[in-house]
């Protein structure tokens, strides 16, 4: 089956309103902003986005939610570089927050790839943020009740990527998009280059094809820091 398809806007066609997308990305790095950028174009609204963190500056997630696309975020870090957007909006009462720790996070990405429903962690006992969650003890103990995480769409980035779906990633942008990939009902990929079947040594596959629907090439993909120190503003 060949998954490639040649537009951006294609790729994020079927996105639709109140979908709960997960996002890659560990700030920029690894963060898929062509795929964003076309989704903005797109214009669904009342969406709840699973990322690290919730925006900088005035492109990628920060851009969404500056569109007014974004009902809900749940990430771990809302406040990095230059998270104005996000911050005045959440401050107006214009935007839902779910704030993570970042390792447990990743672990409810996961959990949701591999169909566990729930787990326990340490992580957040005797916080705000274990408020009215199930807790145990093990081992003498207490441990956290997480639930899993999972979406109707993952926008992620790679570097290969074959017809069929298969994804390698360049060093630290691997981060998040691995997980998410295996996390949503339908992923779509951005990659560097599309290459042909056998073009990727099976022992470099990180993403194998089974959790990718689409597969779009945007051969020199933007990066959030470098948009940002140049002022960029999308749309």
């Amino acid at each position: 089956m060949d998954k490639t398809v040649a537009a951006l806007a294609e790729a994020v066609a079927p996105i639709q309103d109140g979908a709960t997308v997960m996002i890659g990305g560990f700030g920029g790095s690894g963060a898929p902003i062509e795929l964003i950028h076309a989704l903005i174009d797109k214009g669904p609204k009342d969406l709840t986005v699973i990322n690290n963190n919730a925006g900088n500056g005035h492109v990628g997630i920060a851009a969404m939610i500056e569109q007014g696309m974004v009902r809900k975020m749940i990430c771990s870090f809302p406040r990095s570089a230059d998270p104005k957007v996000f911050t005045d909006l959440y401050l107006a009462g214009g935007i839902e927050l779910e704030l993570v720790p970042q390792g447990t996070l990743a672990e409810r990405i996961r959990a949701g790839g591999a169909g566990i429903p729930a787990f326990y962690t340490p992580t957040s006992f005797g916080t705000d943020l274990a408020k009215g969650k199930p807790v145990a003890e093990f081992d003498g103990r207490q441990y956290v009740q997480e639930r899993w995480l999972k979406a109707d769409f993952a926008l992620i980035k790679g570097e290969l990527g074959d017809p069929m779906g298969n994804l390698t990633y360049r060093m630290a942008a691997r981060n998040f998009n691995p997980l998410m990939a295996t996390a949503a009902k339908h992923t779509i990929a951005q990659v560097s280059r599309i290459v042909p079947p056998g073009g990727i040594d099976p022992e470099q596959v990180v993403t194998p094809g089974i959790f990718v629907n689409s597969v779009t090439e945007a051969a020199i993909p933007q990066q959030e820091e470098i948009l940002n120190r140049q002022e960029a503003v999308y749309p």
